[in-house]
């Protein structure tokens, strides 16, 4: 009996190669973006520079309005991030101070927060206000350096954020002390809630999701992120005294952790 021999099967055509559009355009919008960062720092440092001088033995409210503005035009700019502010600001937040505090994820949390509708002074660590251009405009601007592990900055820290409350401009800071981790929120630091506390003012939670993909940690290289701040409800401490310290620093973060917990979803 005679078989007839299958037909040969047609050969597979070459798999085709990946294409690289996507990195390449992601890699001309990273160069696009720090091109434009460098336009708006040289820009903008005369005019921060300016600033700390006419209002120099004030408050920094007016300079600070300057570095809030360089962060808002370089986050507008660069078509990597999209930024969103979420929550109603409290309504009394331009007529009484209030301790802001909010995890910490990226170098880009700053640019994201510029977008808050109030006056801060910030407390940055010291390595941060060291970089040229971003780091000058800051100082300039009047924010605030801390040495980690030096007891002397810390104090000196303190007594300008007292002298910011005292004149009615609220303080932020990043109660972590660094940035975090993939495990979630780090357990919050004292500093901030003894502060509000000791000078009566709110508390006012931020809860961040997104910047980590903005700028990596270790990198220098910008990511493609959307990202969001969700304003939460002030945490009042008119009637607490020290020993409501830890319950307060623990609400705050258990009430920002919940928060950003639910931003991760909602960006997936």
């Amino acid at each position: 009996m005679h078989v007839t021999p299958p037909a040969s099967p047609e050969p597979s055509p070459p798999p085709k190669r990946p294409t690289r559009a996507g990195s390449l355009k992601d890699l001309a919008a990273e160069a696009y973006t720090y091109v434009g960062f460098s336009a708006i720092l040289t820009a903008a440092l005369p005019l921060v520079a300016a600033s700390h001088v006419r209002h120099k033995g004030e408050l920094p409210r007016m300079p600070g309005r300057w570095v809030r503005r360089v962060g808002r035009a370089t986050a507008a700019l660069t078509p990597l991030w999209d930024f969103t502010i979420e929550g109603p600001a409290p309504d009394d937040i331009q007529s009484r101070p209030h301790v802001v505090v909010a995890n910490h994820l990226s170098l880009a949390d700053p640019f994201l927060l510029s977008a808050l509708p109030w006056d801060m002074l910030w407390v940055a660590k010291e390595e941060l206000l060291r970089l040229p251009l971003i780091g000058w405009i800051m100082r300039l601007g009047g924010d605030v350096s801390l040495k980690r592990g030096s007891g002397e900055s810390v104090r000196a820290m303190f007594e300008q954020c007292r002298r910011a409350l005292d004149g009615g401009l609220s303080v932020m800071l990043f109660p972590e002390g660094t940035r975090a981790t993939k495990s979630g929120v780090q357990p919050f630091k004292d500093g901030a809630f003894e502060l509000a506390i000791e000078q009566g003012v709110p508390i006012l939670p931020i809860a961040i999701a997104g910047t980590e993909h903005c700028m990596r940690k270790g990198s220098g290289r910008l990511g493609r992120a959307t990202a969001i701040a969700r304003i939460l409800a002030p945490e009042e401490t008119k009637a607490l005294s020290p020993t409501d310290l830890g319950a307060l620093r623990d609400r705050t973060r258990e009430r920002i952790a919940a928060a950003a917990a639910e931003l991760e979803l909602k960006l997936r």
